[in-house]
């Protein structure tokens, strides 16, 4: 795996995992045990069956409970505490055949752009939240999983290309995160 192949899949993991972190594992362990994509060796433990089946159980119950209005925002908050550190993990094991400097950095800033992007996802999510239907926040879930798919594949299939869109997902985010937690902020004083 050379260079762009290793940051975008440890990119790439970080990225997802702020969005579903059970889905990444999942595609990750299955594609890597089905041949279709090759796992360094620190990351290898990802196709063993049962973390397969793991992963697939909790994709299932993520998948179910974020479309459920109220429940996905308590999905979120609880997850606060397992995507972000699971994020760093990844994408430091992503990077475990360099030198370990390069792996610690590769957890901190993979920890930072997990907890970049499950901020967003839960804030929008607690906005969308107050809407009284639930239709939006189940074409909220169906976007982020289109999405989540539409990542993985690029950075998978095509990292360079997936390292120019991060670079502007991440401009985009710089913008949007300061509005949404505005938002947030008003939702929590008016409620």
């Amino acid at each position: 795996m050379d260079t762009i192949q290793s940051v975008a899949l440890a990119a790439g993991l970080a990225w997802g995992s702020g969005l579903r972190l059970y889905a990444v594992l999942f595609a990750a362990g299955l594609l890597g045990r089905l041949g279709y994509l090759e796992l360094p060796q620190t990351l290898q433990v990802l196709e063993h069956p049962w973390v397969i089946g793991a992963s697939g159980a909790m994709l299932l119950v993520e998948f179910l409970a974020d479309k459920i209005p109220v429940v996905d925002s308590f999905w979120d908050a609880v997850h606060s505490f397992i995507r972000i550190p699971a994020g760093a993990i990844l994408a430091a094991l992503a990077l475990g055949n360099y030198d370990p400097t390069i792996g610690v950095v590769a957890a901190i800033l993979g920890g930072t752009l997990t907890a970049s992007v499950h901020a967003a996802k839960a804030g929008g999510r607690a906005l969308i939240n107050v809407s009284p239907e639930p239709f939006s926040n189940i074409v909220a879930s169906f976007g982020e999983e289109a999405v989540l798919i539409a990542g993985l594949y690029a950075a998978f299939a095509h990292p360079a290309v997936f390292l120019v869109l991060l670079l502007l997902f991440l401009t985009l985010l710089v913008w949007l995160l300061p509005r949404l937690w505005r938002g947030v902020r008003k939702l929590a004083v008016s409620g």
